[in-house]
């Protein structure tokens, strides 16, 4: 098989790749009907063109697994298939572990991590509130490991939101032990928390799409509102407490801009937006570096950072 992140320009595919996204347009200079489709495996994404709708091109939906041909061209500084043939793939000519990217860390070490963090939290309450979580809580545990933390922007595969979390949680750890005026138990928490919606607002692979829920409500609302209903299971669960924890959690987008419905007014709830930014665009330059094909110092441009990458090379 031949992955998306070896693809090339000029070169000619044919092989299964599945469909994420499929979308009828209309060419604005031929006013003839066309296809834009999204592609992926489990090394990446690609998009592609349909631009003749022949015979050639059979039935097919979003979330089928599909079988092309194709040439790789350039379109906008990024790769594109412009796809001649297509058919829906028949059971047992491909293997579905070929199209679900999936992290690269250790799971069940990432949610020893995370269980460590809970364990060394010393207000009881918060405690409580992680322990009824992730721990006591199976269902949102097992499906906590293995979801998405996006559908595009940073750590989009399997196991992405565990990972980005711990990570995001061991950069929290750090600012609490460097500035002394921290309250390392809320921002311990916060973290741990502030996507544990994305579990409701993304869909599981291989669609991996905005649930209702999420394209009306989204994953800060549900998160803040899924802690307040929890603290209000803990008997004497202090009210002040719970407000702060929302909030750092509704405000960890850090701007209006960005999706937050608040500001940041606590300084853990700044530090958790700082950690949960730095963390989501180290991912999306690391991204960028080794996915690209590029000889030299530079891996191209980025979109959503909106900037051309450079390697560090000496």
């Amino acid at each position: 098989m031949r992955y998306i992140n070896e693809l090339k320009e000029g070169d000619r595919i044919v092989d299964f790749y599945l469909c994420r996204q499929r979308q009828s347009n209309k060419s604005a200079k031929t006013g003839k009907n066309y296809l834009s489709l999204t592609l992926i495996d489990k090394t990446g994404s690609i998009n592609g063109k349909v631009w003749d709708l022949s015979r050639d091109i059979q039935s097919f939906e979003e979330g089928d697994y599909i079988k092309i041909d194709a040439m790789v061209q350039t379109f906008n500084n990024d790769l594109q298939l412009n796809i001649k043939r297509i058919r829906k793939a028949q059971e047992g000519e491909y293997d579905e572990a070929d199209y679900i990217p999936t992290t690269d860390k250790n799971v069940d070490m990432l949610f020893k991590k995370l269980t460590d963090f809970i364990d060394s939290v010393k207000n009881p309450y918060i405690k409580k509130l992680l322990t009824n979580i992730f721990i006591d809580d199976s269902a949102i545990a097992n499906e906590f490991k293995k979801h998405t933390a996006a559908k595009a922007m940073h750590h989009n595969y399997m196991g992405g939101l565990i990972e980005h979390t711990v990570s995001v949680t061991e950069i929290c750890d750090f600012f609490a032990a460097h500035y002394t005026s921290v309250n390392r138990d809320v921002l311990i928490a916060s973290a741990l928390l502030h996507d544990i919606a994305k579990l409701k607002e993304l869909s599981d692979f291989p669609s991996v799409d905005y649930t209702d829920d999420g394209e009306l409500i989204g994953h800060i609302v549900m998160g803040a509102e899924l802690v307040g209903k929890e603290a209000d299971k803990i008997e004497g669960f202090p009210h002040q407490l719970r407000s702060i924890i929302q909030h750092n959690i509704l405000a960890h987008h850090g701007e209006y801009d960005y999706g937050s419905p608040k500001l940041p007014k606590t300084l853990e709830a700044f530090l958790l937006h700082c950690a949960d930014d730095t963390d989501a665009k180290v991912k999306m330059f690391e991204s960028s570096i080794e996915g690209s094909d590029v000889n030299g110092p530079w891996a191209g441009y980025n979109k959503m950072l909106a900037r051309n990458i450079r390697k560090t090379e000496f």
